[in-house]
């Protein structure tokens, strides 16, 4: 009887066609990670934007809700609030104004003051106010000494870091005002002041002109409205194009066009705006 021989193992045929499928479902698996990676990070980026937009908007709606604050309702607000000159960055506040721009030349930014609501309030930069109250509605006429005054000023990042952009904060009644860092994260600041009639009486709002345009003339600030624009680091996003950065360039002057687009390589951007109207100053 004859034996039969058996042979075990792949062929070279089974091992090429067992390599290419094998290939196909690595190179599968890869593209689902990367993918899942990419979108893991865009997440991320977008979640610290919106996170940053969120705390810059509650921190400077604080800071703009304090403005033109007294402790006596009666009183009236250009005996609260008198003309101050030109100083610190800031310009001249009028009579009874709250709030007032920061010198262009300077920068992006606003000036405010207000009476302390407490004792021994802290500024932006965590000095305590020197005011001290006995009584909760004092009779005696406000001293002018006794108003807080500050400097909101926005730094761009340097070196073309947009994520890197600042607001900074400075006491004008500190002895030698030096600018301290509120928040961090932001790209680019708009400021725009709603100013209505002369008259303090009259609490409308007219019309919304640029903190590059405003002077002390144009009428008392009622409302502050601004525009942020946060980014995140580079190389974050797939498209050449952005649309949220594209928007934003539409309503930017040349320099700001310019520092933005150098600077951009591909970040993720998130847009935030808000206005806040100044205490006493509107209904």
């Amino acid at each position: 009887m004859k034996l039969m021989k058996y042979t075990f193992g792949l062929s070279m045929v089974e091992l090429l066609i067992a390599l290419a499928i094998s290939s196909f479902l690595v190179l599968g698996i890869t593209q689902v990670y990367i993918d899942n990676k990419r979108n893991y990070a865009y997440q991320q980026n977008q979640a610290v934007n919106i996170e940053n937009s969120r705390f810059a908007a509650l921190v400077i709606n604080d800071y703009l809700g304090k403005a033109g604050y007294r402790r006596s309702p009666s009183a009236l607000l250009e005996t609260v609030f008198p003309a101050l000159t030109a100083s610190g960055d800031c310009l001249a506040f009028n009579a009874g104004h709250a709030a007032t721009g920061l010198d262009p030349n300077v920068g992006t930014g606003f000036c405010i003051r207000y009476q302390p609501q407490i004792s021994g309030e802290l500024d932006c930069q965590g000095a305590a106010s020197p005011v001290v109250y006995d009584v909760a509605f004092p009779s005696l006429p406000p001293d002018e000494s006794d108003l807080t005054v500050l400097a909101f000023k926005y730094e761009p990042g340097s070196g073309g870091e947009l994520q890197d952009g600042r607001l900074l904060c400075k006491s004008l009644n500190a002895n030698s005002p030096q600018y301290g860092e509120v928040l961090r994260g932001i790209a680019d600041l708009r400021l725009d002041f709603g100013v209505g009639s002369t008259g303090m009486l009259e609490k409308q709002i007219t019309t919304f002109i640029s903190q590059a345009d405003w002077t002390p003339t144009s009428g008392a600030i009622r409302s502050v409205r601004y525009a942020l624009l946060l980014a995140s680091r580079t190389r974050q996003r797939d498209a050449d194009d952005s649309k949220v950065l594209a928007d934003w360039l539409a309503d930017a002057s040349a320099d700001t066009k310019t520092r933005l687009e150098e600077a951009d390589n591909r970040r993720i951007y998130q847009m935030a705006a808000a206005t806040q109207t100044i205490r006493n100053l509107m209904p």
